[in-house]
C-alpha cells in the first residue's frame, strides 16, 4: 500500500503523522510511503532522514493527496485537506468530530474512509492511541497554567508550590483518568495543593492509592465543584466520553465567583471543552481572560512539545497503521473490533454513534461497511 504523510498545517502543529523509525518499519514491511517536504521539520527529522529511512519525498500535500492510498497524520484534516480526500482513500488521524459539524459533513461528503485514533479501544475498553497524547496533555496542563498563573501571564501572579511562609496554590483537577493523573503528578511535585475529582470508586481508589496524603481525592458533583473554584488557583478540565461532546461542568455563574488572575486550562477543548465559556485557541495566542479568569484552551496541546508526542504516538499508532496497510482496511477492522471501533466516517456515512448523537445526523453501524 502506499502510504502518504502531509505535513501538518494546523496552527503550530508542529508534529508529524511517523517518524523516520516508523516509515522504515513499514518500508521493511513491504509498504512504500511518501512524505511532503518540510514535515518532519518540527520533530527535528530532515527530509534526508525519510530519504535514508526509504521514503520517497515530494514537493505538495497535493501530490500526498492525489497518490497516497492511506493518509497518516496528527490532528484532524482542515478544510483545504478535506477538499483533497477521495472515495475509498483511508485517513487515520485525530478526528474529534463531536464538536466540528462542518469537518463531520466534509467527511461524509469526501466518500474516505475515516479512522480516528481517539475511539480505537484494547480489551479493557480504554484508548491506547488517545493515551500517550492524553498523558503529555495532562503534564503540560500544569506546566501552562503555572506560567498563565505568573502576572507577566496574566494571571494572578502566585507560584504553584508556594514558599516557606506562604502556602502553596490550590489546583483543582477534574477528572482522574489520564489526563487527570498526570496533571496531578505534575501539580504534586511542583508542591501545589491539589484536590482530584472524579465520579468512578474505582478510580478514586486508584487515584487515592497512589498518591496518598499528598493529594485529595473527592466525589465529583455540582455542589463540590461549585465550592472547590471558588478558592482554587488553578482548574484543569480532564473529563472525556469517547467520542461525545464534553459535557459544560464548569458553568460560567461559577466563573463569577473564581478570583480575579485564578486559570483555568481545558484540557477537553479537541471534544468541545468542559467550561461553559471555553472556545479552542492557538500557541499563537493561547489564553483569554472572561470575568477576571485566565482561560487556557489550546486545542493542539501536545503540539508544543512535538518531538516528544510525535514519538510516543507513533508507538501507539503503527502497529495498526502496519496492519490496515497489509490486510486492507475491510480486513483489518474485521479481524480487530477494537480497530472497528475507531471507524467514524466510511465511504459516505457516519459510523460512530456518538458523533450523530452530538451533531444530530443519522449514524449506522460501523459493521455494515464491512
Amino acid at each position: 500500500m502506499l502510504i502518504g504523510v502531509p505535513k501538518e498545517i494546523k496552527n503550530h502543529e508542529y508534529r508529524v503523522g511517523l517518524t523516520p523509525e516508523s516509515v522504515a518499519e513499514l518500508i521493511h514491511a513491504g509498504q512504500s510511503v511518501i512524505v511532503e517536504a518540510g514535515a518532519g521539520a518540527g520533530i527535528g527529522a530532515s527530509d534526508r532522514v525519510y530519504t535514508e529511512a526509504g521514503a520517497e519525498i515530494v514537493s505538495s500535500a497535493a501530490d500526498i493527496f492525489e497518490r497516497a492510498e492511506m493518509i497518516i497524520k496528527v490532528k484532524e484534516p482542515q478544510a483545504a485537506e478535506r477538499a483533497m480526500l477521495r472515495p475509498g482513500q483511508i485517513l487515520y488521524t485525530y478526528l474529534h468530530l463531536a464538536p466540528d459539524p462542518e469537518q463531520t459533513h466534509d467527511l461524509i461528503k469526501s466518500g474516505a474512509v475515516c479512522i480516528a485514533y481517539e475511539t480505537v479501544t484494547d480489551e479493557s475498553g480504554d484508548l491506547p492511541l488517545l493515551k500517550p497524547m492524553s498523558q503529555v496533555a495532562g503534564r503540560l496542563a500544569i506546566q501552562v497554567g503555572a506560567t498563565a498563573l505568573q502576572k507577566d501571564g496574566g494571571g494572578r501572579g502566585v507560584l504553584l508550590g508556594g514558599v516557606p511562609g506562604v502556602a502553596p496554590a490550590k489546583v483543582v483537577i477534574i477528572g482522574g483518568g489520564d489526563v487527570g493523573f498526570n496533571a496531578a503528578q505534575m501539580a504534586v511535585g511542583m508542591q501545589a495543593d491539589v484536590t482530584i475529582l472524579d465520579r468512578s470508586n474505582e478510580v478514586m481508589e486508584r487515584l487515592n492509592y497512589h498518591f496518598g496524603s499528598k493529594a485529595k481525592v473527592i466525589r465529583s458533583t455540582p455542589a463540590v465543584l461549585a465550592e472547590l473554584v471558588k478558592t482554587a488557583y488553578m482548574v484543569v478540565g480532564a473529563v472525556l466520553i469517547p467520542g461525545a461532546a464534553a459535557p459544560k461542568l464548569v458553568t460560567r455563574d461559577m466563573l463569577s465567583t473564581m478570583m480575579d488572575g485564578s486559570v483555568l486550562v481545558d484540557v477537553a477543548i479537541d471534544q468541545g471543552g468542559c467550561f461553559e465559556t471555553s472556545k479552542a485557541t492557538t500557541h499563537a495566542d493561547p489564553t483569554y481572560i472572561i470575568d477576571g479568569v485566565v482561560h487556557y484552551c489550546v486545542a493542539n496541546m501536545p503540539g508544543a512539545v512535538a518531538r516528544t508526542s510525535t514519538y510516543a504516538l507513533n508507538a501507539a499508532t503503527l502497529s495498526h497503521a502496519k496492519r490496515i496497510a497489509s490486510l486492507g482496511w475491510k480486513t483489518a477492522l474485521k479481524a480487530d473490533p477494537h480497530l472497528l471501533n475507531g471507524l467514524n466516517v466510511c465511504e459516505g456515512k457516519l459510523t460512530y454513534a456518538a458523533v450523530g448523537e452530538a451533531l444530530g445526523i443519522e449514524s449506522v453501524d460501523a459493521a455494515s461497511c464491512l
